[in-house]
């Protein structure tokens, strides 16, 4: 049977500590809603933005893969594995923190803000050698472009988990239909800006939608649109 929730964006959990403003579409720190638990191994999606020349001091994490998708500025990463890097608007990060990894992440910009996505998913296989792999996007215009995948060899990242991400750039009156890998997995659509419909339901910049028991999504586009299609294991 299938099952739809639509999360809207101004429902998200937000905070704001002057120099970092985020929405949390999943239970987060102090925040907790029952609607609002993990989607499968989807557990943090948060939208955040950040002032130019601050982010987040070295902190530690451990078995999760964690992505990061700038929107708009730089990231600049730096951990204790010795690998230092600048994420750029265009690019996509995957730390696969497995045994454990510090980290930090700022904005190196003076004038510019940092938008970026940040999602954590579970992993499959506890306490492998921590991972760090970036490279920059190809997205066609019109198709679902994958930039994550469960194996090495296919196109885009890779991480530790039966896990897709797509993300889609249309044009206004474009269709698109996204076929599921596995039948029992659900997706997680988040519009990352423009308007489009999905089983009737209007969604705008930061709205998101979950569903399970599809076979295929079909999406239909009111104005010229980026989104982020997310697919997991259920079970």
């Amino acid at each position: 049977m299938s099952v739809i929730v639509f999360h809207p964006a101004a429902t998200r959990f937000q905070t704001d500590r002057g120099w970092v403003n985020g929405k949390h579409s999943f239970n987060f720190g102090p925040f907790f809603e029952e609607s609002r638990q993990a989607f499968g191994p989807l557990t943090i999606m948060n939208e955040d933005q950040i002032i130019p020349g601050t982010g987040f001091a070295a902190h530690p994490h451990a078995n999760m893969e964690i992505i990061s998708i700038p929107l708009s500025g730089s990231i600049k990463h730096k951990d204790d594995t010795g690998m230092q890097a600048v994420i750029e608007t265009g690019d996509i990060q995957i730390m696969s923190a497995g045994t454990g990894i510090r980290h930090s992440e700022s904005n190196p910009s003076h004038t510019d803000e940092l938008r970026f996505l940040q999602i954590w998913i579970k992993p499959n296989k506890s306490d492998v050698a921590p991972r760090y792999q970036q490279i920059a996007l190809n997205i066609q215009n019109d198709s679902f472009n994958q930039v994550v995948s469960p194996n090495p060899d296919d196109q885009g990242l890779w991480i530790q988990q039966d896990a897709w991400l797509n993300i889609g750039q249309f044009e206004k009156g474009a269709t698109a239909n996204y076929k599921l890998k596995k039948k029992e997995n659900g997706v997680y659509i988040f519009l990352i800006d423009g308007e489009l419909t999905v089983h009737d339901r209007i969604l705008r910049q930061g709205d998101a939608l979950s569903i399970t028991g599809e076979k295929e999504i079909s999406i239909s586009i009111n104005k010229t649109s980026r989104l982020l299609i997310i697919e997991v294991p259920m079970i």
